[in-house]
This record gives C-alpha cells, sequence and structure tokens, in this order.
C-alpha cells in the first residue's frame, strides 16, 4: 500500500493540473469572446453614427424622340448602308418595302 499513495499523489495533482488549465482557458475564451463582442458593438455603432443617408438619385429624363425622318431621308440611309455592305439584296428590299408601305 506504500507505492499506492504516490500514484494517487501523482493522479490528484494531474487532476488539480487539468483543472486548473480548463478553468483557465475557459476564462480567457469568455475574456476573449467579450472583447471581441464590444468591439463588434463598437464599429457598429461607430458606422451607424457616421452613415450618411443614402439619397437616390432623380430618374433620368426621357429620352427626345428623334425627330421623325422622311421617306426620303430613310431610303438614303437604307441605301447608303446596302452600298457599304451593311445589308444584303434581300434585306434591302424588305426595309424598302416597309418604308414605302408607310
Amino acid at each position: 500500500m506504500l507505492r499506492r499513495r504516490p500514484i494517487m499523489r501523482a493522479a490528484v495533482g494531474t487532476a488539480v493540473v487539468a483543472g486548473t488549465a480548463t478553468a483557465v482557458s475557459g476564462r480567457v475564451r469568455r475574456r476573449q469572446n467579450n472583447r471581441y463582442q464590444e468591439q463588434a458593438e463598437a464599429a457598429a455603432y461607430e458606422q451607424q453614427q457616421y452613415a450618411q443617408p443614402v439619397m437616390e438619385a432623380p430618374p433620368a429624363p426621357a429620352p427626345a424622340a428623334a425627330p421623325a425622318m422622311s421617306n426620303v431621308e430613310q431610303l438614303t440611309e437604307l441605301a447608303n448602308l446596302h452600298a457599304e455592305g451593311v445589308l444584303t439584296d434581300a434585306e434591302f428590299a424588305a426595309e424598302k418595302a416597309k418604308i414605302l408601305a408607310n
């Protein structure tokens, strides 16, 4: 039995050290959490204090309607596009028919 006492003493010592370490680490964790929470609240308060009210821009005015081109001007523009090769013969004929139908 004399041998058990040193083993028990070591076990009790280990338990005390482990319990103390757990208590200390828990306290440190709580203090850090509190500190982070206070910093977050302070930042949110500061942001709220200095935030400028957001003003919406007025809606853009509607674009002015382009003056209607005469049939002659439209046909001239269409012919220029056809001459430049932008429009094919079929597209040119279809657009020309639309203009003349008005």
